[in-house]
C-alpha cells in the first residue's frame, strides 16, 4: 500500500507550511490499521513530554466510518497509554474553501487530458468510498441528523461542480466490500459507466472527491477497475487527481489549526 509514503507527504508539506507561519508544533503520525499504529504513536508523544495534542483525521466527513471512528481511535490510544496527552480531533473540512478549490481545479486539469473530440461533453462524476446503508442512516432522516455522511459528500460535490459551472453531474460510489446481501450506497463506478455507455456518453471525468490521496481504493477501483472498464466499451477516461497533492491542502491543515 502507498499510504503511509501519501501521508508523510503531506506531513511533509503541512512541516513547511507550519515553518513559514512560524506554527512551532512538532508533528506525529499514528495509523488505526498499520505502523506506525495510533497507540505507538501516542506513547511516544507522552515520553517526548506532549500534554496536548490536534488530531488531523485523513477524511473530510462525518458520519461513523468518516469520524466516529476516528474518535474511537483516540479514546483507545489515549485508554493503551498511561498519562497519554489530551487528542482534540479538528473539525470536518468537506466544505472548506481550500478544499473545494483543489478539487475543482483538479476537474478542471483531468478535463483536459480528453481527447478535442469529447472533451466538452464529458460527463463529470464524482466518487466516495460506499458504506452500509444503516450506517450511513445512523441517526434517523435527513432532517434529524441521518445520512450525514451522503449528505456532505453530496455537498461537496455541489460546491465543486458550481465552480466548475456545471449543473448536470452524478455522485456515485465504490470500494463496497462485505456480504452482498447487506445494502450499501450505491450506485457503484464501474455499474455507472455502463450506464452512462448505454445512454451514450462517450467519456467521462471522475473525481474521488470522498478521498484526500491516491492510495489503493483510488488507484485499484478507478485508474485500473474502472479505467479498463471504460477502455472496454470505447469511452474516454480521465481520473482527477486527489486533494492532497495540492499545495492548498496543507494550508487547509494550518487553519484548522489556527483555528483552535
Amino acid at each position: 500500500s502507498p499510504i503511509n509514503a501519501l501521508n508523510r507527504a503531506i506531513i511533509d508539506a503541512v512541516r513547511v507550511e507550519f515553518d513559514a507561519h512560524g506554527i512551532e508544533l512538532p508533528i506525529y503520525f499514528g495509523n488505526r490499521n498499520w505502523h506506525p499504529m495510533v497507540e505507538d504513536t501516542v506513547a511516544r508523544m507522552r515520553d517526548d513530554g506532549i500534554r496536548n495534542a490536534l488530531v488531523f483525521a485523513t477524511s473530510a466527513w462525518g458520519g461513523y466510518s468518516g469520524c466516529r471512528q476516528y474518535h474511537e481511535d483516540i479514546a483507545r490510544a489515549r485508554d493503551a497509554v498511561e498519562n497519554a496527552p489530551q487528542l482534540t480531533k479538528l473539525r470536518h473540512f468537506y466544505d472548506h474553501p481550500l478544499f473545494v478549490d483543489a478539487v475543482t481545479d483538479a476537474v478542471r486539469a483531468a478535463r483536459v487530458e480528453l481527447a478535442d473530440e469529447v472533451r466538452d461533453s464529458a460527463r463529470v462524476v464524482f466518487t466516495a468510498h460506499s458504506v452500509p446503508s444503516s450506517f450511513d442512516a445512523t441517526g434517523g432522516p435527513p432532517e434529524e441528523g441521518g445520512h450525514l455522511y451522503s449528505r456532505q459528500v453530496a455537498e461537496a460535490a455541489r460546491l465543486v461542480a458550481e465552480a466548475l459551472g456545471e449543473d448536470d453531474y452524478d455522485l456515485v460510489w465504490q470500494s463496497r466490500s462485505g456480504p452482498p446481501q447487506v445494502p450499501w450506497l450505491e450506485p457503484d463506478i464501474v455499474d455507472h459507466i455502463e450506464a452512462l455507455h448505454e445512454r451514450g456518453v462517450a467519456a467521462v471525468v471522475v473525481v474521488p472527491v470522498g478521498f484526500v490521496s491516491d492510495h489503493l481504493e483510488v488507484v485499484w477501483d478507478l485508474d485500473t477497475e474502472a479505467r479498463d472498464r471504460a477502455a472496454e466499451l470505447g469511452m474516454g477516461f480521465s481520473r482527477a487527481a486527489t486533494a492532497g497533492t495540492d499545495p492548498r491542502f496543507a494550508r487547509l491543515v494550518r487553519e484548522l489549526v489556527d483555528e483552535r
